[in-house]
Order: structure tokens, then C-alpha cells, then sequence
């Protein structure tokens, strides 16, 4: 931990301590988990009861960000969007979260509603009911009706959040700093993720940033009669208030009422599957939350969507390397699928590209001979997210969030329609994809492009040789190299260097008989001498253990 974050530590100590004591129950049920202790493992239980070692890795998890609050619950929500950095497993555990917070008192509510829009509430709604709909992480949600006879929902963010996340956000920031220096969690990269989930979260409790992203599905959807996206009032919204049009339907999440009322749910999976590949493809703005509670069955088989506080974009560059991804996918396509991995993410210096390779033609050698109407396109993302954990490739964030998204998508829909194929709704897609990227307005669009940067080129470049050029003809040319991995290789020469030093100096002392010294078998022996040995011998040895932990003892190459 860098000395920076000391202050931080100590004006968070109180919940600094209750995260560390929540971290180590959960850890300490995990060690004794590998243990066939039977009478051990109902040591640490749940709040609920529940043994804590008798649960799987993947549930604990979650289990301990349930326990360490709202800021908590968040993060593992985001990080379930990113399967190729925590692996499938967990990812589908830490959709579960489900955050069941406390509601605020009445009166907490309505001084905050009436701070942020100026107003008594009996001026701002005809009616406003004081018992929520629902309590989330961030916020609650009340139902209320307008002057003008409107019903709407008004969000509201619980009081004191904006603290609360700031603190845990400072207690993220240091415990990845820690979590940088194990080796085990090295491959999560801590600090970005923390840092990606800094930006994600700040953007998420801004209400303003929803009421802009519903307007502009709106404006995106307007005239399209197969989906209702919830007008909002942005007279009655700020960054910590939503008022939004209450929709009254049937959520898909409920099961029983869904199967009560007349829908046409092939219809519905099929109208929702065309709805986010037209806002995915040619939109490059989606929703990206799709799971069944957020999705509305309204009167006419029309779709509702709930919560547009997770979105995802996507510029034309990445939107066509989806498109490739996709198209090699469903063509079976390797050796471009390998490519096109490679080429979209991070991939570390010592990647197994033949590996990589080997472990893609068996994924689409398998899926390729499965019947079309077994054909599962979100089974197979996460199998091809695996393998891209597996060789530790990090996707940019928001590849890896539409891939998540296409997998919820892919249940989703199933849940309506079992026998819903989303290969089967990329089908047109892909003709109208291929036509479009063939299309003479799309070419002279990239030209254009292509142009502009080259323009762009040519106008730097000389400047820069120009720059160039005068630097080495006055000597000031400098060149930086970058060794990586040789820090270790420093540290255990000099630790060598020293230990011999020691191990000299030391033995000069033993035949001088330096002071002070004793007689030990009517010899007389230096004992400065001695520990210098001892010390030399111990620093050897920690060498000798660093270098045979390492297995680059007398590894050639």
C-alpha cells in the first residue's frame, strides 16, 4: 500500500475494520473447507444459519458482499458483467445479488425529494405514497400520481449513499493496492478493475445520466410500437430524484401471472431478441441489463424495459469487430475467431498463441456439429469466455459487457420461449450486417475515415522527424527500454551479493577472534563473527528458495 492512502485508512478505520472482519470470516470458512472436519465446518455460519464451509467458493463470494453493503453488492453486479476476468462460474453465481436494504423513514424521503426539486411534495404530486415499491442498493422506488392524473414512479437514492460509497470506494481502492502483491490475484488485475468499477458506479448513482439514456432510447425507438420505454418528467428529476411514467404490466420474472394472461410469448422472445440486436447493431447503444425482472409484458405483447442505469455503447470500430466475432461464430470459422480475439484484447507476453488456437477449432468443432435447434449461442459465449480467461486475455470493458449482455439476453428469452433460438434471430441480421458492410455509403464512410487520419498523419509526421532529427543532432536523444520481469533477477543478485559479503566479512572476524567474544570447547569464538554466519547462511538459503519456488535454477532458455 502506497504511504499515501495511510490518511485514508485512518478516517475509514471504524469501517475499515468491519470489512477485514467480514474478509477474514468468509477466508477463514474457505481454509477450513479443504479440511474433512466435519465437526469444524459449522464453526462460522451465515446470519441465516447456514454453515459457512460447507458452501462453495463461488457462494461465499457472494455471501460476503451481501454482508459488506450496498457499495459491495454493486461490484459483484458489475463484476458479473465480466466473466472473462472472473470466470463463468462465479460470474453466474454473482448474478444472485440481490441487495435488501432497508428502507428510508417517510420523513427522510420526502425532506430529500423536496431539497432536491424546491417544493413541498403536496405541490409537486397529487398523491405520493410514503410506503416504497421496492429498496435497492442505491435507491427506493415510490409510487405517485401527478397533478395532470399521470401515474408515475419517482426514484429515490438513499440518504447518505453518496458517503457510503465514497468510503467503501477508498477501502476498494487500498485493499487492491494489496491484493496487487498476491500472486493469486495478480491474473484480476485489482487496480483496473477497482478503477473501472470507481467510473461505472460514480456514473450509476448520477440519476441524471438514466433520465438521458431513457430519452434517448426514446428518441431511438419513437413510432416503434413493439416496445414502451417509460416517458420521464425532467422537471421532477435531478441527479438524486427520477420521476418516471409507471408502466403497468406483467414483469417476466413472474412466472405464474406471465402464464395467467394471454401472451404471445414466441412472439415476445422474438420481438425482444430483433429489439437489442437492432439497438446493439445499429444503434450501438443498448441496454445492459437484461435479465427477467427488468423486462415489462405489456397489453399487445408490447415490451417494457426497466432500469436504464447500465448501458452500454459502442463505436463503429469495436461494434465491427462484434460483427466479425459473431459472423465467425456462426460460420465456424476458427482460424478468424482466433484472430479476431487476439486482435480485440490484451494478450499477455507469454500467450500460448498454438494453445489458443487448438483450444478455439475444438469450441467451434463442437458447436458446429450441434443440431441448429439445439444450437445455444449463450452456452457457447461463455464456454469461448472461459477459454479467454483460461489464457488470461483481457477484453476491453465494453466487449466483455455486451458479451455478458447477449449471454442474459440468450436465458431471457429462453425463459419466455424454450425453444427460442437467438442463432436463429441473428440469421436476417447477418444478411443485413453483410449488405450494410458492402453498402457504397458505409465504404465512403470508412473512407472518409481513413482519409481524416491520414490527414492527420501527414500533417504530425513531419513534425515529428523534424523533432526527431534535432534532438539526436544536439545529443538530447534518449532511448527508454522497459525489462520487464528482470526486477526479481535484480533483487536476488544483490541479495547474493550481500550474503557473500557478509559471509566474508563474517568469517574474517571468526579467525581474528573480533570482540566481543567467547570460549565455547576451550576455543575462543567471535560471536559477531558467528551471527554474521548465521546470517549469511540464512540469506543463502531464503535465495536458494526463491530461486527453486521460481523453477529457473538451471532451466535453459
Amino acid at each position: 500500500m502506497k504511504i499515501t492512502t495511510i490518511p485514508a485508512v485512518y478516517r475509514n478505520v471504524n469501517r475499515w475494520g468491519e470489512i477485514l472482519t467480514v474478509l477474514s470470516k468468509y477466508g477463514l470458512a474457505g481454509w477450513l473447507s479443504r479440511f474433512d472436519l466435519d465437526f469444524a465446518k459449522g464453526w462460522l455460519r451465515t446470519r441465516d444459519g447456514e454453515a459457512l464451509a460447507r458452501m462453495s467458493s463461488e457462494t461465499r463470494i457472494r455471501m460476503a458482499l451481501m454482508e459488506l453493503g450496498p457499495t459491495f453488492i454493486k461490484l459483484g453486479q458489475i463484476l458479473s458483467t465480466r466473466p472473462d476476468l472472473v470466470g463463468v462460474e462465479l460470474a453466474s453465481e454473482l448474478t444472485h445479488l440481490q441487495a435488501d436494504v432497508k428502507a428510508d423513514r417517510p420523513e427522510q424521503v420526502r425532506r430529500l425529494v423536496e431539497a432536491e426539486l424546491g417544493e413541498p411534495i403536496e405541490v409537486l404530486f397529487a398523491e405520493f405514497d410514503d410506503q416504497p415499491l421496492a429498496s435497492a442498493s442505491i435507491a427506493q422506488v415510490h409510487r405517485a400520481r401527478l397533478h395532470s392524473g399521470e401515474e408515475v414512479v419517482v426514484k429515490v437514492q438513499h440518504v447518505g449513499i453518496e458517503k457510503t460509497v465514497t468510503v467503501d470506494l477508498e477501502i476498494l481502492s487500498g485493499l487492491a493496492q494489496f491484493a496487487e502483491m498476491h500472486p493469486d490475484l495478480v491474473n484480476y488485475r485489482p487496480r483496473a478493475t477497482v478503477a473501472e468499477f470507481q467510473r461505472t458506479l460514480r456514473r450509476e448513482i448520477d440519476f441524471g445520466r438514466e433520465e438521458r439514456n431513457m430519452q434517448q432510447f426514446a428518441s431511438d425507438f419513437a413510432g416503434d410500437e413493439s416496445v414502451h420505454i417509460p416517458r420521464v418528467y425532467p422537471e421532477l428529476s435531478t441527479s438524486r430524484v427520477l420521476t418516471m411514467e409507471r408502466l403497468n404490466g406483467v414483469k417476466l420474472a413472474d412466472a405464474e401471472l406471465v402464464v395467467g394472461r394471454e401472451f404471445d410469448l414466441k412472439e415476445i422472445a422474438q420481438r425482444g431478441a430483433d429489439l437489442y440486436l437492432k439497438m446493439i447493431f445499429d444503434h450501438g447503444f443498448y441496454h445492459a441489463d437484461p435479465h427477467p425482472g427488468n423486462i415489462l409484458l405489456l397489453d399487445g405483447n408490447t415490451i417494457g424495459l426497466l432500469d436504464f442505469g447500465m448501458v452500454g455503447r459502442l463505436d463503429e470500430g469495436l461494434r465491427e469487430e462484434i460483427e466479425n466475432m459473431l459472423l465467425a461464430i456462426v460460420d465456424r470459422e476458427a482460424g478468424q475467431l482466433t484472430a479476431i480475439i487476439t486482435r480485440i484484447g490484451e494478450t499477455p507476453s507469454d500467450l500460448d498463441l498454438p494453445g489458443l488456437s487448438n483450444d478455439v477449432t475444438e469450441f467451434v468443432s463442437y458447436h458446429g456439429n450441434v443440431p441448429l435447434s439445439e444450437f445455444e449461442l449463450g452456452k457457447a459465449l461463455g464456454e469461448m469466455t472461459e477459454i479467454i480467461r483460461r489464457y488470461r486475455i483481457m477484453l476491453p470493458a465494453q466487449i466483455a459487457l455486451l458479451l455478458k449482455s447477449l449471454i442474459m439476453l440468450d436465458g431471457t428469452a429462453r425463459l419466455a420461449d424454450p425453444s427460442f433460438s437467438l442463432i436463429d434471430a441473428l440469421r436476417p441480421h447477418r444478411r443485413r450486417l453483410l449488405r450494410q458492410r458492402l453498402s457504397p455509403a458505409r465504404r465512403l464512410k470508412k473512407m472518409r475515415r481513413i482519409a481524416g487520419e491520414l490527414e492527420q498523419l501527414a500533417e504530425v509526421l513531419p513534425r515529428r522527424l523534424i523533432d526527431l532529427l534535432g534532438q539526436m543532432q544536439s545529443g538530447k536523444f534518449d532511448v527508454h527500454l522497459d525489462h520487464r520481469g528482470l526486477e526479481p533477477s535484480v533483487n536476488r543478485l544483490v541479495l547474493g551479493m550481500l550474503a557473500s559479503a557478509i559471509f566474508l566479512g563474517s568469517a574474517l572476524m571468526l579467525s581474528m577472534k573480533a570482540w566481543p567474544s567467547v570460549t565455547l570447547f576451550e576455543a575462543q569464538i567471535s560471536l559477531s563473527g558467528s551471527t554474521g554466519v548465521l546470517l549469511s547462511a540464512g540469506l543463502g538459503l531464503r535465495l536458494l528458495r526463491a530461486i527453486n519456488k521460481s523453477g529457473h535454477l538451471d532451466r535453459r532458455g
